[in-house]
C-alpha cells in the first residue's frame, strides 16, 4: 500500500483511498471465496423463506377468525410453516458457519500479510518501532476486520435482494403499502451512511490509541525491573492510567455513534411500520378507500408481517456497517504502521544501505567491507572508523578487540542490522548471512521450540545434531526431559553461556555461508569451549565464521585474527 499524507485528503482522494482499502479487504478473503457465495446465498434463501411464512401466517389467520375453516384443513398449512422454520434455522446456521469460515480466513491471511511485510522491512526498520504497536497489528486488528465478514459482507448481500422479494410480495396484495415501503426504505441507508462516517473515524482514533496503549504496555513491561530499581513505578502507573483513560474515551465515543445510527434507524423503521398500520386501520375503519374493496385481515396481516422484516436487513446492515468501519479504520491503520515513514527516526538513522547486491564471480569475496564508519544507534560518536574486512568462504577469523571497541557494533553492521555511516558492505548474491549475539531471544516453550524458529520443519535428528555441535546436549541431556525441558521468557532458568548455547544452535540450523558470532565461548569452562570449537570446526567446514572473542583458545583455532582499528585486507 501506498504511503498515507498525514493531511487530511480532499474528497475524492478519500473516496478513492476507501475503496482501495475495500479491495484490499475483499482481497484479503480471496481463498473463502465459495464460503462467502454460500453465506450469501444461505441468508437470502432464509430472507425468501420469510415471504412464505408470512403468507402461512396470514393464511391461517384468515381462515381461523374469519372462514373459521375445520382443523383438518389447517393441518398441512402448520406443516407447511413447521418446516419453513426449521429450514430458515438451518439456512441461518449455516449462513453463520460458513461467514465464520470466511471471516478465520481472512484474519489468517492478514496476520500472513503483516509478517511477512514485518520481515520484508528487515532488523534497520523493526529497530526503531515498538514492538507492543505492532502486536496489535496481529491481535486487535486482525479482530477488528472479523465483524467485517462475519457479519456485514453476507448481510449486504440480503439487503439487495430480500427487501425487493418483500416490496414484490407485498405489491401482489395491496400496492399501497409497497409505495409506502418504497418511499421510506431510502432514508434508512442515507443517515446510515452520514452517520457511518464518524463512526469510520471514531474506529480509527480507537485502533490508534489501543496500539499506543498497547506499545506503551509492553515497553513498561520489558523494562519493569529497572523502573522498580529507579522507583519509578508509582508515575508509570499514571501513565498506564492515562493511557486507558484516552482509550475509555475513543471507546465511549464510538458507542455514542452506534447508539445514534441505531437511534435514526430505529425511528425511521417505526415511522414507516406505523404508516403501514394506520393505512390498514383506516381502510378498516372505511376512512380510507384507496382500493375498490377493503383489504382482508389476511392481506392486512401479511402486510404487517412483512413492514417490519423488509426493514430487518437494513437494520442488520446498520449494526454491521459499524464493522465495516472498524474493518476500513483497521486497514489504514495497517497501512500507516507498515508503510507510513517516521521522518525523525529516518533523519536520526543515515540512509545507506549495507547491502550492494553484485554479481557472483569465482573469486569475489563472500563479503567485503570497505572503509566502515559505524555508530550504534542512540549513541553520540563513532566506535569503529575505517575499517575493511574482506571474507572469503572456508576462512574462520577471530574478530579481537578491547571491551567497548566495537566487535559487536561490526557484527551488527555486517549481518544488516546496523547501517554505516561510511563505506559500504557488499556481500556476494545470493549468499546467506548468519548471526549470533550475545543476549539471543527464546521464548517461554521447550529448547526444541526454541530451536525450531529457524526450521520449524527440522527433523527430532537434525535438531540434535545442531545440538550437539553447539554444546547444547552437554547440559539438556542433564535436564528432566532434556530438549522438551520448558524455559521461561527470554531464557529463565538458563545460565548466560547456555543462552547463548541455544541461540549458536538455532544459527547453526539455519545452515547460512556465513556465520557471525559475538563470543559464543563466553562463559565455558575450557573442556566445552575447546569441544565447541572442534565441533564448530567440523559442522561450518566449507563455510566462512567471524567470531568476536576474547579467548586466547579461539584466536588459535581461527585462521586468522582481525583487530579493530587496523585495516585489514585478504
Amino acid at each position: 500500500m501506498p504511503v498515507l499524507s498525514e493531511v487530511s485528503p480532499p474528497a475524492d482522494a478519500a473516496r478513492q483511498q476507501r475503496r482501495r482499502h475495500q479491495h484490499w479487504l475483499s482481497a484479503l478473503a480471496v481463498t473463502a471465496r465459495g464460503q462467502q457465495r454460500i453465506a450469501a446465498l444461505a441468508a437470502c434463501l432464509s430472507g425468501a423463506l420469510l415471504v412464505a411464512q408470512a403468507a402461512a401466517i396470514a393464511w391461517l389467520v384468515q381462515a381461523v377468525l374469519v372462514e373459521h375453516r375445520p382443523l383438518a384443513q389447517l393441518a398441512p398449512v402448520f406443516g407447511a410453516l413447521a418446516l419453513v422454520l426449521l429450514s430458515r434455522s438451518a439456512l441461518g446456521g449455516l449462513a453463520q458457519k460458513a461467514a465464520g469460515e470466511v471471516a478465520d480466513a481472512a484474519r489468517l491471511a492478514l496476520r500472513e500479510q503483516v509478517y511477512r511485510r514485518l520481515l520484508e522491512r528487515g532488523p534497520l526498520w523493526l529497530r526503531r518501532q515498538r514492538s507492543g504497536e505492532l502486536g496489535e497489528l496481529l491481535l486487535a486488528h486482525g479482530d477488528a476486520i472479523e465483524g467485517y465478514y462475519a457479519g456485514f459482507q453476507p448481510v449486504r448481500v440480503e439487503v439487495m435482494v430480500v427487501p425487493l422479494l418483500i416490496v414484490a410480495a407485498v405489491a401482489w396484495v395491496d400496492w399501497t403499502v409497497a409505495l409506502i415501503l418504497l418511499c421510506t426504505g431510502p432514508l434508512v441507508p442515507v443517515f446510515m451512511m452520514l452517520v457511518g462516517l464518524g463512526a469510520e473515524a471514531a474506529g480509527r482514533e480507537q485502533l490508534q490509541e489501543l496500539a499506543r496503549m498497547g506499545g506503551h504496555f509492553a515497553d513498561r513491561i520489558k523494562g519493569l525491573g529497572l523502573l522498580r530499581l529507579y522507583g519509578r513505578g508509582e508515575d508509570e502507573l499514571a501513565g498506564i492510567a492515562a493511557a486507558a483513560e484516552g482509550v475509555r474515551m475513543r471507546t465511549m465515543k464510538v458507542l455514542r455513534i452506534a447508539f445514534l445510527s441505531s437511534t435514526v434507524l430505529e425511528f425511521f423503521a417505526s415511522v414507516s411500520v406505523a404508516m403501514v398500520a394506520l393505512y390498514l386501520g383506516l381502510s378498516y375503519l372505511g376512512m380510507l378507500a384507496l382500493h375498490a374493496t377493503v383489504p382482508t385481515l389476511g392481506a392486512g396481516v401479511f402486510c404487517l408481517l412483512l413492514a417490519p422484516e423488509f426493514y430487518a436487513p437494513l437494520r442488520r446492515l446498520a449494526t454491521h456497517y459499524h464493522d465495516r468501519a472498524n474493518a476500513l479504520a483497521a486497514a489504514t491503520e495497517v497501512e500507516r504502521l507498515l508503510d507510513g515513514g517516521d521522518p525523525v527516526a529516518d533523519a536520526a538513522v543515515p540512509v545507506s544501505p549495507t547491502r550492494v547486491p553484485e554479481p557472483a564471480q569465482a573469486r569475489t569475496p563472500l563479503l567485503a567491507a570497505a572503509a566502515l564508519v559505524l555508530r550504534p544507534i542512540g549513541a553520540g560518536h563513532d566506535v569503529v572508523t575505517d575499517f575493511s574486512l574482506d571474507i572469503d568462504a572456508g576462512q574462520r577469523l577471530a574478530l579481537v578487540g578491547p571491551s567497548g571497541s566495537g566487535k559487536s557494533t561490526v557484527l551488527e553492521a555486517l549481518a544488516g542490522w546496523l547501517p554505516p555511516r561510511g563505506g559500504r558492505i557488499v556481500l556476494r548474491d545470493g549468499a546467506r548471512v548468519g548471526y549470533a549475539g550475545q543476549r539471543p531471544y527464546l521464548f517461554h516453550g521447550s529448547i526444541a521450540d526454541n530451536l525450531r524458529l529457524a526450521d520449524p520443519g527440522a527433523s527430532d535428528a537434525r535438531l540434535r545434531a545442531v545440538a550437539e555441535a553447539a554444546q547444547v546436549m552437554r547440559f539438556a541431556a542433564q535436564l528432566p526431559q532434556g530438549l522438551d525441558t520448558v524455559i521461561g521468557e527470554r531464557g529463565f532458568g538458563l545460565s548466560g553461556g547456555e543462552a547463548r548455547r541455544i541461540g549458536l544452535a538455532r544459527l547453526l540450523l539455519r545452515d547460512p555461508d556465513l556465520l557471525l558470532l559475538d563470543e559464543p565461548t563466553a562463559f565455558l569452562d575450557p573442556r566445552t569451549e575447546a569441544d565447541l570449537l572442534q565441533s564448530l570446526a567440523c559442522f561450518t567446514r566449507g563455510r566462512a565464521v567471524l567470531m568476536a572473542t576474547h579467548s586466547a583458545t579461539a584466536m588459535q583455532w581461527a585462521d586468522r585474527v582481525v583487530r579493530l582499528h587496523e585495516e585489514v585486507r585478504a
